[in-house]
Parts: structure tokens; sequence; C-alpha cells
């Protein structure tokens, strides 16, 4: 039986040329991973992660990207999800529910779930509509631009899905564009190249967006992640009454999004640095098109370098924005983002009036809310400065934070005076 079972698989799969990788682990008899006695409480609080070393056993064959069911050391059901050898993180749960059956339909009801949670929230035109583990999708990254999306498939098991996410996308939304940026160096990790392009036909990939009363480009093939930082989208509403009438400093500007809000708001002047000459260019663009390019302008500057040398300088802004790029993606060089959060936030405080505002943020999400405020302190104390908390955020609620799943909280978002 075991003999005639194999081959029926075979002639399925050879058959059906059009069939997917899916389609062949479906009909496979599934593989169980059996977890140790004494495995960490995240599991069984619910987090989809489970380390290779939590594993006692496999029963049955290993396919890297396969969907397996994991079950606890007395064989009770903990969840099923896919599996790949190479990863430090062998399993990634999809689900807890044992009858639920991971095929086409299964990535249907978990996007059009997923952009009903938005639409109550009020994220319509732009979003991200799904945001990876927070939305019980591990490693999956789906952002929204008016009618275009942009896919990150960051491990093998959520990549052999990307045709079924693709057709999920195309019957909820029929949108006008789906791009993929698989660009990026975790994939690797996984056993997957590098890759970016069309999921759709081909469409012009710089489009506009509008956020907040105004319109920003996007780069949706050349730009930093998928294009455009989505989470900050509320915190930047944030700023409105602290810019009014005032020279606001901005550092990391990327595309000049904090900036250009801030004149927007009624900022007397604003400048904004950045390293990347690319970055300086698209954020000219961005206050052009909103007609605000008399009131800020865009420097290619390190900011690390320029800050230091201005507060030497004695010269002194009402706000200063910092909204850096993450510091670390590793436990092992957690001290050295620590010191680098300290020593720029040390910087901005240097140049801000007293009695004026630092606008600082944090997307290392192995920096955790206190320990970020504990950071902050830390530098105030340095420089000699008293802070009085305007505002502590996180990102935006189309980003979803699940208590007790860390990596789903990463932002941090500081409005301090600063005396």
């Amino acid at each position: 039986m075991k003999q005639f079972f194999s081959v029926y698989i075979n002639v399925i799969y050879v058959n059906h040329p059009k069939s997917t990788i899916p389609d062949y682990y479906y009909f496979c008899r599934m593989t169980k991973v059996i977890l140790k006695k004494k495995i960490s409480q995240r599991v069984m609080n619910g987090h989809p992660w489970i380390f290779a070393n939590e594993v006692n056993l496999t029963e049955g064959d290993v396919t890297p990207g396969a969907t397996v069911e994991v079950y606890t050391h007395d064989k009770k059901f903990v969840g099923k999800g896919y599996i790949n050898p190479q990863s430090q993180i062998l399993v990634r749960l999809l689900t807890r529910d044992k009858q639920e059956t991971i095929n086409e339909d299964f990535f249907y009801r978990r996007l059009q779930g997923a952009w009903q949670y938005r639409q109550h929230l009020g994220y319509i035109e732009n979003c991200r509509l799904i945001f990876g583990e927070a939305d019980y999708l591990p490693q999956l990254i789906i952002d929204k631009f008016n009618d275009y999306f942009v896919i990150q498939t960051l491990a093998l098991g959520i990549d052999v899905w990307k045709p079924a996410i693709v057709a999920a996308l195309e019957k909820i939304f029929q949108p006008k564009g789906i791009y993929e940026r698989n660009d990026v160096p975790v994939r690797e990790l996984e056993g997957l190249p590098q890759q970016k392009g069309f999921l759709s036909a081909p469409f012009d990939t710089t489009i506009t967006i509008k956020e907040n009363g105004l319109q920003f480009l996007v780069d949706v093939e050349n730009g930093q992640k998928t294009g455009y930082f989505l989470d900050q989208q509320d915190n930047r509403r944030a700023i409105r009454h602290i810019v009014k009438g005032a020279d606001v400093l901005g550092a990391f500007t990327y595309t000049g999004t904090f900036e250009i809000h801030a004149a927007h708001y009624g900022a007397r002047s604003v400048l904004g640095l950045d390293i990347s000459e690319s970055a300086v260019a698209q954020a000219t663009r961005n206050a052009a098109l909103n007609g605000l390019d008399h009131i800020c302008r865009f420097e290619r500057e390190n900011a690390f370098d320029v800050l230091k040398a201005w507060a030497r300088e004695g010269r002194q802004y009402d706000v200063v924005m910092l909204d850096p790029p993450s510091f670390t993606k590793t436990r092992d060089n957690i001290q050295k983002a620590i010191t680098g959060y300290k020593e720029i936030n040390l910087r901005g405080m240097k140049l801000v009036k007293p009695g004026g505002f630092l606008v600082t943020s944090s997307c290392t999400n192995l920096v955790q809310p206190d320990l970020f405020l504990e950071i902050i302190q830390m530098a105030a104390r340095d420089a000699r400065r008293k802070l009085r908390q305007v505002t502590f955020q996180a990102q935006a609620a189309d980003h979803p934070i699940v208590w007790g799943w860390e990596n789903t909280q990463y932002l941090k978002f500081l409005i301090v005076q600063v005396e």
C-alpha cells in the first residue's frame, strides 16, 4: 500500500504540469515534529517560532518548505507550519487548528481577514496588509500602495506559497500591479536567492501616494525595504503642533517624509540630512511635489559627523528630528546599538534650544521600549539636559503588536521637550 501511495503521488504531480509544490506536499503524509519536554514557554503561549534546539525528533521525511505537524513531547498537538532544516528556526507555525488545511484557500482567508482588520481601523489607501507573524503568516510582508502591492517572502516555507498569495491578492483587490522585493540577505539564510521583479504585468514602479494630505513618490523597485516606510504614517501627524513657526532639523531623512510634514504643519524652515544622494534627490522631489520646496531643503551629509560638528559650533534649532536605520539585527551587537542610539540622541539634544523638542525613533526590535527610554535618559544626563515627555508611541496600527511576541513591537517613537 505504501509503495502504491508513492506512485500515486508521482503520477498526480507529473500529469498536472500546473501543479505547484504545495499541491505535492498536500498529498504527502504529513511529517511530525516532536518537541522536547523542556521548551520555551513562548511556544506554548502561542509564538509561531520553533527553534531547532527545541525539537527532540521528527517522524517522517523532512522536505524543506513542506508543511509539518508539531506535537509536544507527550504527543499533544501544537500546530501546523512549514519546516526548513537550513534555518535556525526549524518550524514556523501557520495554524494551531488541527482541522485546518494549509492550501490556497487558507492563504485567501488569511489575506481577506487581514484586509478586513485594516479597513476597520481606517487603513484603506496605503497600509501594511500583512505584517508577518502578527498576521499569522510568518515571514510574509505585503505593503499596499493605492492599487499596487509589494511582496516579500522571507522564508522558504512562505516562498513556496507565493503563487497562492499572488492569486489571493488578485482575487481580493484586482490590483494594477504586484512587485516582488526579495532582494534581501535574510533569504540566503533560508537557502533562497535574492531577487526582485514583477509578479504581474509590468508597470511604472515609481508611484504617487497620499498621506495626511500630502503626496509622496514611492520607488517600489529601488527604494529601501518595499519603497516607503508606512510604519511612521501615524507618528508623522504627532509633530503637527510642535513644529508651527519652528526652525526644524531632520537627520536620516530618507525621502523627506517627516521634514515635509513639518513644513506642511507650519514650520518656518526645514533642513533634512541624509548620507544617500538618491534619498536627498527624492526628498527634494517630494518637497516640490507638495509645493514646499521654498521651506524644505535637503543636503547630503553624514549625520553622526555633522551633528557633532554643529553642536561644537553652537547651532541650535527649535525642533530636531532623528529617524535612524536599525543599528543591529543580532543580539551579538546589541551593545553597539545602545552606544549608537545614545550617541546620536546626545548630539541631537545638544542642538535643541532650551524649551525646544526632540523627536526620535528606533526601529531596532532588539531594543525594547524600556531600554530605549533608558538610553534616552542616559543621553540626557550626559548632555546635562532635562526632558519632559510629550508622547511615546509604537508603529502604526496596520503593523499589529501581539502581546508577548517581542518581534512584533519594534518601532519606538518619542517626542520630548528639552530644557
